[in-house]
């Protein structure tokens, strides 16, 4: 008998999240379904708005539950999230999942110094004396690779740059050695040359430790230094799926070659950007058909009657699209170099 394939460290299935008020009710997560393996990373991406973010934090419920809607199956190693009771979600957020914020400076708690939040953290969910737990947070701020360490240990958040600030949270995100890291938009707020620097940073560590990562982005250019994989957002949907080198060097969506083609890498000094037309759609209202329809160059009547299903693009490659042949004719010629 041949060895058992390795099961998925996160597995989400037909994940739905809706925001309820008395004016309306907002579609944001609307069939999300994806896996991730021990080790990999995911990086989603897509415009603001999306759904990328509300995804990252349904997988820690996170959400104001009095006011949101969650339906579908949510499984991270052994934890089924949506049946566990809120006392036992409490013991997997940080010890099994954790979550690096896209600013760290209202994550990080203002009144308390970064070694005191670091060692609360690992006396939480580990035990042990403060002695041990702030030996514990200097070796985290060292393989972070923050300078002078043992001074940021009593330092406050707001005593520190942003891309310490953004270290020390990574650092507070692994003191448990979690199976999952979220990252949400961690390098935004950061200079290209930090940003460059926490990425390198990551992979090192997201390698290191086996962790698997769930990583959310705008930017291509982090997507294609930091996945595995890829999943494209649009409208609380994943309308494109594969590898990176697949999806970014080989779209089959037209909303993925509008992002594409959107950015200036690749691009001849004096080319104009090809913008997409147009705005996402109202989340409380969305259309029958293909949300990106209405901005879509490809568009025909069929892609405006149902949502499109999913097909396949190549081995592990698929998108939600009825016109994948003819995006394909129009990727450029310099995305493959």
């Amino acid at each position: 008998m041949g060895a058992m394939a390795p099961r998925p460290l996160v597995e989400v299935r037909d994940l739905q999240v809706s925001f309820v008020s008395r004016e309306a009710t907002v579609s944001a997560v609307n069939g999300v379904s994806f896996t991730v393996m021990p080790g990999e990373v995911l990086c989603i991406i897509g415009e603001s708005g999306s759904g990328k973010t509300v995804t990252m934090r349904s997988l820690l419920r996170l959400h104001p539950p009095r006011r949101t809607v969650i339906r579908g199956h949510m499984r991270v190693g052994d934890h089924d999230i949506l049946a566990l009771s809120e006392r036992a979600m409490n013991q997997v957020r940080g010890a099994v999942i954790s979550m690096v914020f896209q600013e760290p400076m209202t994550a990080l708690d203002p009144v308390y110094t970064i070694g005191d939040q670091i060692a609360e953290t690992v006396i939480r969910h580990e035990g042990g004396s403060r002695r041990a737990a702030m030996a514990r947070a200097l070796e985290l701020l060292n393989l972070v690779k923050v300078p002078s360490p043992e001074r940021r240990l009593r330092a406050y958040p707001h005593e520190l740059s942003g891309g310490l600030r953004q270290r020390a949270m990574i650092a507070l995100a692994l003191s448990c050695r979690p199976s999952l890291l979220l990252a949400d938009e961690p390098t935004t707020a950061l200079d290209a040359t930090v940003q460059i620097q926490v990425l390198i940073m990551l992979r090192r560590l997201q390698e290191e430790f086996g962790m698997g990562v769930i990583f959310v982005t705008h930017d291509l250019g982090v997507a294609a230094q930091i996945a595995d994989k890829v999943a494209v957002m649009y409208a609380g949907r994943i309308i494109e799926y594969g590898s990176v080198a697949d999806v970014l060097l080989r779209p089959a969506h037209p909303y993925t070659l509008g992002l594409l083609s959107s950015t200036v890498h690749g691009q001849t000094r004096d080319a104009e950007i090809e913008a997409i037309p147009g705005s996402p759609p109202d989340l409380r209202a969305l259309p029958p058909g293909c949300s990106f329809a209405p901005r879509c160059r490809f568009a025909v009547p069929p892609c405006t009657a149902a949502f499109p299903p999913t097909a396949l693009a190549g081995l592990d490659h698929a998108a939600s699209c009825l016109q994948i042949e003819a995006v394909r004719g129009a990727v450029p010629a310099h995305a493959d170099a």
